[in-house]
Formats: C-alpha cells, sequence, structure tokens
C-alpha cells in the first residue's frame, strides 16, 4: 500500500535556512518536493519533473537515477536529449543526497529507495518508465527494475558501480564510523584526486571540476555534516548489498553503456594491494555483465571513464538515440 502523501512545489530561490546550500548552481528546472512517510518519520524527496519539449510527439516517461557523488543537476544535458525526444523526465534526489533530506537514523537500502522512488511516480500518475541509472544509481535502477519489471519499458545502466562483489573479492567491510570520519575529512582536492584517479583513469578535463566543485560545496555548507553522515550511511549500503548476484533475474530489456577507462570500486583504498589492483576492470566486468543478463546489449566507449554522458555527451546522446 502507497503511503498517505503529498505533492509540493518549492521555489527554493525563496527559502533561507539549512537548504540553501553554499554555492549551490542553480537546477536547470525547478525542484518540487516529495512529502511521504517512511520508517516512522516525515520526509521529503526533492525532485525535477520536466515536460517534453513543446511540439513533439509523446514518448512516455523517463525517470533518471543519479550516482551516489552526484546530484539531479548533472543530468541536465540528458534531461535536454529526452524532452527533445518526446519524454517527460522525472529526476529525483534520493531521501539522504543533495536537496534531499538527510535523515540522522534511517535503515538505507536498495529496496528503500526504490520503494520511494516507485512512491514518487504514484503520486505522479506514472506507470511505466524508461530508467536510466548512473553509478550508485546503476544498482537503484537494477533494483528497481527486479521489483517493478512491469514498470519498466527498458533498463539503461550507465557505468553502473555493483557489477563486483566487493566484499566477497576481499576489500574489508568499513564500519559506518570509520566511513563517517573518512567523509568529514574531504575537501575539492581530495574529491578531485578520487575521481581523476577512479572516474577518469589519470586525465583530467577542467569541465569536470564543474561537478567535483559541486560535490564539494554540499560538504562546505550548512548542511555539510548530515551530508558526510548520510554519505556514510549509504557507503555502507553499496558494501553490504550488491545485485551483481541478481543480473540473470533480469527480465526487462537493458542496455549497458561502459566507459572503457572507469575504474571505480568503491573501498579500492582498503584493500589488499593484490586485491586493489584487479578491482574495477570495467572493460572485463562490463562484458561479464552483459553475458549475465538475458539478451542485454553492451555498448562499449573506448577512451572514456566514469561520465560518458559528461566526458563526451556527443558520443553518449548518439548510443541513447537509438534507445528512445
Amino acid at each position: 500500500m502507497i503511503p498517505v502523501l503529498r505533492c509540493l512545489f518549492i521555489n527554493f530561490s525563496l527559502l533561507a535556512g539549512p537548504l540553501v546550500l553554499a554555492e549551490e548552481p542553480r537546477y536547470p528546472y525547478p525542484l518540487q518536493a516529495f512529502e511521504f512517510q517512511s520508517q516512522q518519520q516525515t520526509l521529503t524527496m526533492r525532485y525535477m519533473d520536466v515536460a517534453p519539449a513543446e511540439g513533439t510527439a509523446t514518448r512516455g516517461t523517463a525517470l533518471l537515477l543519479h550516482g551516489k557523488n552526484f546530484c539531479a543537476d548533472y543530468w541536465v544535458d540528458s534531461i535536454e536529449l529526452l524532452r527533445a525526444s518526446g519524454y517527460r523526465v522525472v529526476v529525483p534526489e534520493q531521501i539522504g543526497f543533495c536537496s534531499s533530506d538527510l535523515p540522522r537514523r534511517y535503515q538505507y537500502s536498495f529496496h528503500q529507495l526504490a520503494s520511494n522512488t516507485r512512491a514518487l511516480l504514484e503520486q505522479l500518475s506514472v506507470d511505466e518508465t524508461l530508467v536510466i541509472g548512473h553509478s550508485m544509481g546503476g544498482m537503484l535502477a537494477t533494483r528497481y527494475a527486479l521489483k517493478y519489471p512491469e514498470r519498466v519499458s527498458r533498463l539503461v545502466l550507465v557505468n553502473p558501480i555493483g557489477l563486483e562483489d566487493w566484499l566477497k573479492l576481499g576489500v574489508p567491510h568499513t564500519p559506518v564510523d570509520t566511513a563517517y570520519a573518512a567523509e568529514q575529512r574531504k575537501t575539492f582536492e581530495s574529491i578531485k584526486q578520487y575521481q581523476l584517479k577512479s572516474y577518469y583513469d589519470g586525465d583530467w578535463n577542467p569541465a569536470y571540476e564543474r561537478w567535483a566543485r559541486r560535490l564539494a560545496a554540499l560538504y562546505e555548507g550548512p548542511r555539510g555534516d548530515d551530508i558526510a553522515w548520510s554519505q556514510a550511511l549509504t557507503f555502507d549500503m553499496l558494501q553490504t548489498q550488491p545485485v551483481v548476484h541478481e543480473f540473470e533475474a533480469l527480465t526487462v530489456p537493458t542496455v549497458l553503456l561502459i566507459g572503457q577507462r572507469d575504474r571505480t570500486a568503491p573501498g579500492r583504498s582498503r584493500a589488499p594491494a593484490a586485491v586493489a589492483q584487479q578491482l574495477g576492470n570495467y572493460p572485463v566486468l562490463g562484458r561479464q555483465t552483459a553475458a549475465r543478463i538475458p539478451d542485454a546489449q553492451l555498448i562499449e566507449f573506448d577512451g572514456l571513464g566514469h561520465l560518458p554522458q559528461i566526458e563526451d555527451f556527443e558520443r553518449y546522446a548518439a548510443a541513447i538515440k537509438p534507445l528512445l
């Protein structure tokens, strides 16, 4: 049963207080607010709901699911591509991320986030969607498609993490308190160095700085400690709730878009050297995953890393358009 909920429109430019994040870039479309009951508390998930471009034939609704180190606004170019193709585009920021509520006490799971997302779509009277998930959003998109296969017309996974079971492979579990201490130490420079090594395989482009600074601003803003705590809690979710063992159960049309220079592997820094050097091999992981998902299509981007939709949008768009 869908819980009692209500949908609100919020103009963030009129708000003062903790929801106004320091130096936060403007969202490309107004954020709206979805208020609902979850785990004995009232929570608000914020999202963009963008209409198809005027004059286009309606194609349905697309759902965009963000990664762990990103907010809804980094989908800006994808939103415009989908709008121009006739899609209504819904882009939520999950509970625990960015402008949405950051509860200090919450049992995070991909099942819970999928249920929250489904409740939002029910409120918006959206039945079936094209689902596109990037990075951690790929793990959530997979869980959503497993949980609600009848609600997914197609599943598109853009450099998803979770293509390997890090703990099973020998990465030590990171306790929440340890993760929280690490999150508290994050700065723009440390974020940039992590992204340079993991996302872009050592090749930095000034265009990437915008999104690294975007993340750093969350830690530096008035809700910085809540951001750090939520990031620690959701990191535990990544470690302990792998979807990799369920790919064979997917029943929806699935496409993998894999930048070949991606080396992302959460927890690698704490793993033994022999384990760490084997992790995050996306050329191999993409092919292994495509072989496990029934009738999956694999599109590989040579020369691109963790964010093909930002690194080379024209190539990304050329791959996406035939799927729309």
